[in-house]
């Protein structure tokens, strides 16, 4: 009679695995789990030893039932409209994939900047989807160590290209916006362009800047105003663009928000949208439809983007389920996804007043 303990002859089990790397099993389930508390050259002779033996784990009896994969989705802010598309999207594409979905904030008040890093190391999801304004220095580094799969969706400003991203394309979306309103006659174009040192803000005023460049025109560095992507910061960036002695005829605003901010700042004034300012914003989140006048501007599709976010983050968690040790961070060029922009006229913009 064999003594094989009940396991199919041949097959490579969890066990064999730690006695081949010289490990314990608890060792050899937190690198399949990707946990983070394993030194990194056990890491690597643990999955190398998974790669040569051919090991898979086992399917757990009513795994379909008991282990549905969680993806935990971060955002900056989860009042505004731009939030709202984000998880819509997030929250159809976790359905479609039959997995759960949980979303927490991630406050930018000083002091705070990691809370939301040591929440996540206590919940523990299966992935993470990070949308969040500030990424700074270390923070590449401190995500790694979470174990988990992350991508993050609208990246603001990470250079690290060991972390996935999905985004979409801000310059086209720039040259896009500006082509429009000299399209229709304008070369007074100020522009309100979102937090200065984030990436999609400074990308969106590239673009802007090519296209004043294609049509032979300087950009006056005057009309280049900074923002926050609220309605408030638009509506500040609007004063001092309108008090300007020569002021813009139109107003390349970085997002919807801040252009509604635009608008509250042209009623206080006395002036018509589009008669005496044409005004664009980037988004095309669902109140656009309904300002006063509709307002024209970039679509980022933000529900695609976030739906893509999650497959991406599951992709991987599936992955390591089935033994593929994770990839590892400086070997392999992390993937960096872009969706398209496309310019949703509505009926903000006209040809100035006076051409």
């Amino acid at each position: 009679m064999s003594s094989t303990t009940g396991r199919a002859e041949g097959r490579i089990t969890i066990a064999d695995v730690a006695r081949q790397a010289g490990v314990s099993v608890p060792t050899v389930s937190k690198v399949l789990n990707g946990r983070d508390d394993v030194a990194p050259d056990t890491r690597d002779l643990v999955s190398g030893v998974i790669a040569s033996s051919g090991y898979r784990p086992r399917r757990r009896v009513r795994e379909h039932r008991v282990d549905v994969p969680t993806v935990e989705l971060v955002i900056t802010d989860l009042t505004t409209a731009y939030a709202l598309e984000v998880l819509a999207g997030a929250e159809a594409g976790a359905a479609r994939a039959g997995a759960g979905l949980l979303v927490s904030a991630a406050h930018d008040d000083v002091g705070e900047d990691r809370a939301w890093l040591h929440a996540l190391r206590a919940r523990r999801p299966s992935g993470v989807v990070l949308v969040i304004n500030r990424f700074g220095g270390g923070s590449a580094e401190d995500v790694a160590s979470l174990g988990a799969p992350v991508v993050l969706l609208d990246p603001a400003g990470s250079s690290d290209p060991s972390l996935p991203t999905v985004g979409a394309t801000n310059f086209a979306g720039g040259v896009t916006a500006t082509e429009h309103l000299l399209s229709l006659g304008h070369r007074r174009i100020a522009v309100i362009t979102g937090i200065p040192e984030l990436l999609c803000s400074q990308e969106r005023l590239e673009g802007h800047r090519a296209a004043m460049a294609r049509a032979g025109l300087a950009v006056d560095e005057s009309l280049v105003h900074g923002g926050d992507f609220s309605a408030d910061g638009g509506q500040r960036a609007a004063v001092a663009l309108l008090d300007h002695p020569d002021p813009p005829t139109a107003i390349f605003a970085g997002s919807d928000l801040m252009a509604s901010g635009v608008y509250q700042e042209a009623r206080r004034r006395g002036l018509r949208v589009p008669e005496d300012l044409s005004v664009i914003g980037f988004d095309d989140v669902s109140m656009c439809q309904y300002m006063s006048p509709p307002l024209t501007t970039v679509r980022q599709p933000l529900g695609e983007m976030a739906g893509e976010s999650v497959r991406m983050v599951l992709e991987e968690v599936r992955a390591r389920r089935k033994g593929v040790p994770p990839r590892p961070r400086t070997a392999v060029p992390a993937p960096h996804l872009q969706l398209a922009t496309r310019l949703v006229v509505r009926e903000s913009t006209a040809p100035p007043h006076h051409r």
